[in-house]
């Protein structure tokens, strides 16, 4: 009589993959770049602990008002947002020539005021606006074209030699008040 081989085991050894299910894990964590958000780039005055009231005259406020309709109210006129910029620059440089406007660039503040109904995109359109307006006064106070500004303001590393004293001359003076309720 023939005798049959007992038939082998057709099962796979798998006491090493939990080993390297676990290798792979951190395989893909290490390798694995996490995308973070970066925000705006807004950098916060100083914390002070006095509590002074400040007065400022009247005609050294821009008031812009954006509205839960992204309707744009500047100095209480109504307004487009390609026209801002040039508004802006306007008040920044009146140098005391018109006494509704500034005494001078360094004592001109934009005053930006929402509503929480206000879409995030109208914002960042205000405000790229009004810091384009700072940026071409600043190249134009420097002698240079709006390009080599901003080349120069993201490589801090080749300064102008006026570039310090284009920021002084025309401070970026931006202030953001505590939005209100939609409608109110």
């Amino acid at each position: 009589m023939i005798k049959k081989k007992p038939r082998q085991s057709t099962e796979i050894n798998a006491s090493s993959m939990a080993d390297i299910a676990f290798l792979l894990l951190i395989f893909f964590l290490v390798t694995t770049t996490i995308a973070s958000d970066r925000g705006l780039p807004i950098r916060l005055p100083p914390k002070t602990e006095d509590k002074q009231d400040i007065i400022i005259p009247e005609r050294n406020i821009f008031n812009v008002f954006l509205n839960s309709n992204n309707q744009l109210l500047v100095e209480e006129n109504l307004m487009q947002m390609e026209d801002v910029k040039e508004a802006a620059k306007e008040f920044i440089m009146n140098n005391g020539k018109d006494p509704k406007s500034s005494d001078s660039p360094q004592k001109a503040i934009i005053s930006l005021k929402t509503d929480r109904g206000t879409d995030y995109a109208a914002y960042i359109n205000v405000m790229d606006e009004l810091k384009s307006a700072y940026n071409e006064l600043r190249a134009e106070y420097m002698g240079l074209t709006l390009t080599q500004y901003l080349r120069l303001e993201n490589n801090p590393n080749g300064e102008h030699p006026k570039y310090d004293d284009a920021k002084k001359a025309i401070p970026y003076q931006l202030s953001e008040a505590e939005p209100t309720s939609v409608g109110g």
